[in-house]
């Protein structure tokens, strides 16, 4: 309340010495100071304002006497004033059947604004109807984007011409894909194609996406206008997502465990080599659509069950490279799978694999009794049970002994084991378990084993790397975009796995060629080093010569006889393929 000469104050009389907003209140203190002559310091301090701020509204007064302190009532609701200012301007501007989008913008370039949901307000309002769907000449010229060719193989030109291109290091695959008969390949599995993209052309672009290691192929479309990327897949320009999406689902999944087959022995024929040790795995790719027949299955990086696709891969574990997957998997069949691997490795090589490592719940019980009969070691974990747990911390202090693991780089070196003879539920004879405590978790984890006389160090030091090795394959499969379903490229994902196999094999050929720690190098960092570079591409007569930029990694290709390319790519004309050094 402010301060008034007066007393006692009757209601009405509050009503004018009291004012009740802030636009009476400045006219009743700019009438007691100018008309009724009081101090400004005894005004301000009635009326509740600071002395300084005070003399501001007065000198605000005097700048524009004509201010106005009392507006006649509106009637009505409010108009929006800005609107109405343009509402003619709007309906003359859609009756040139410009969109409210279009209309928006020709505001814009006058100096006007107005919403787009204020012209479609207006719009209604004046009876307009709703445009429908223009050709492209009825739209206003505007900037946009290129419009690229349509892919087309009969449209390819090899003509002599020289242009840049961001995906250089595409081509330094181009030698191992020749040596490994690519389009043999892909014509002995029947894949489906078209005159204007064979098979060859699609999986060749395909498999330059997926090598080249950006976020799946949601992108895509940011590349179609790169003629190096085209070139390499051997067409004029690279399909679009639209086709990418078909093509994946023209497939008969049938064909993947053919061109798996064949893609294994053609890159076994031309020297990659195998080890004898593997990591198996379930990797979940998690699907957000409705499909009701897609199941639940735990995603170990959301620490949840929900719907998604199970996806099996096997790892060589000395050489880092993915050499089996399965897409096509359900619940059902998931743990005879490890079955079909070894299958699938001895048919193959001739020979069964020498030890697999795996989690608990890859496989049954009864499938260890299994292996263990072919003479294949294993290491697996056993899922711990509280009657378990209640044995184990029942066994005597003495019972347990400590051991040091060597060549581990972690904290927990100096576990505590109980090293037993176990009976399992449809395995015929005793299974070595060993029980391991000050492993950094809480419960002690509980090692089951076919290897008898292997040492404890070995063993928990072997199964330790299988931590590392989840990692690897996340790497991979991270790398390689396999968890992007919801991406603009929809692809199938039996057809990502394949590509995945694929482009991982070819990842560890370069990196074996290339030697110097390369060999075990995670793909990422080939990728980084070696692949994620561009070139000048030069297509003369006989030749295409790329020109890789100077970098700092340059003299190990050298060093590997890269510089040395000369080799004729059948799909590209012919033409000799060189690769220059800078």
């Amino acid at each position: 309340m402010f301060n008034s000469p007066r007393n006692n104050i009757t209601d009405m009389e509050r009503v004018f010495l009291e004012p009740s907003n802030s636009t009476h209140r400045q006219y009743e203190a700019l009438r007691a100071y100018f008309i009724d002559r009081l101090p400004s310091a005894e005004t301000a301090a009635r009326f509740g304002y600071s002395p300084g701020s005070f003399r501001v509204l007065c000198h605000q007064l005097r700048q524009n006497p004509d201010r106005q302190f009392f507006l006649p009532p509106q009637k009505g609701p409010r108009i929006a004033t800005k609107k109405e200012n343009l509402r003619e301007k709007v309906v003359a501007l859609r009756k040139k059947n410009l969109s409210i989008y279009d209309i928006n913008e020709a505001l814009a370039s006058e100096g006007k604004r107005l919403s787009p949901a204020a012209i479609s307000i207006i719009l209604k309002e004046e009876g307009f109807a709703r445009l429908s769907r223009r050709a492209d000449e009825e739209r206003p010229r505007r900037p946009g984007p290129h419009k690229a060719e349509v892919a087309d193989v009969r449209r390819f030109d090899l003509s002599p011409r020289s242009f840049r291109t961001q995906f250089g290091g595409l081509f330094l695959f181009l030698p191992s894909l020749v040596q490994i008969g690519f389009d043999r390949i892909i014509s002995s599995v029947d894949l489906p194609g078209s005159k204007m993209i064979p098979a060859a052309c699609a999986m060749r672009s395909l498999l330059a996406l997926k090598l080249f290691g950006r976020r799946r192929h949601s992108h895509v479309m940011s590349y179609v206008m790169d003629e190096g990327l085209a070139l390499k897949a051997g067409l004029n320009v690279i399909p679009k997502r639209s086709f990418l999406t078909e093509y994946s689902c023209r497939i008969d999944p049938a064909c993947y465990p053919k061109l798996m087959r064949a893609w294994f022995d053609a890159v076994t024929e031309i020297g990659l080599e195998w080890g004898v040790s593997f990591n198996l795995d379930f990797h979940t790719i998690p699907f957000h659509g409705e499909d009701a027949l897609v199941e639940k299955h735990y995603v170990t990086k959301r620490s949840r069950r929900q719907k998604g696709i199970l996806a099996f891969v096997v790892e060589d574990s000395d050489k880092r490279v993915f050499c089996y997957g399965n897409a096509d998997l359900r619940k059902d069949e998931q743990a005879d799978e490890i079955l079909r691997f070894v299958e699938f490795w001895k048919n193959r090589t001739g020979k069964l694999p020498e030890e697999l490592v795996f989690d608990s719940k890859l496989t049954t019980y009864a499938n260890l009794h299994r292996l263990n009969k072919m003479g294949i070691r294993f290491i697996t974990l056993r899922t711990r049970s509280q009657k378990m747990l209640e044995q184990i911390y029942q066994t005597p202090v003495s019972a347990w002994r400590r051991i040091e693991l060597k060549g581990v780089t972690r904290a927990y070196r100096t576990p505590r084991i109980l090293d037993t003879r176990v009976s399992l539920a449809n395995y015929e004879r005793p299974i070595r378990q060993i029980s391991v405590m000050d492993l950094g978790h809480k419960e002690p984890t509980l090692l089951l084993t076919n290897q008898l006389r292997r040492s404890p160090s070995k063993l928990i030091s072997r199964y330790a790397q299988r931590m590392i090795i989840e990692n690897s394959i996340a790497d991979g499969i991270e790398f390689f975009h396999m968890d992007a379903l919801s991406s603009a490229v929809a692809m199938k994902v039996n057809c990502d796995l394949q590509l995945t196999l694929m482009a991982s094999s070819l990842y560890r050929l370069l990196g074996a060629r290339i030697g110097r720690g390369y060999q075990t190098a995670k793909s990422q960092h080939i990728f980084r080093d070696f692949i994620d570079a561009t070139a000048s591409v030069h297509i003369t007569e006989d030749e295409i010569l790329v020109r890789f930029q100077k970098r700092a990694h340059n003299p190990l290709l050298i060093a590997a006889g890269f510089h040395k390319t000369d080799i004729r790519v059948p799909w590209l004309g012919g033409k000799r393929l060189r690769l220059i050094l800078g």
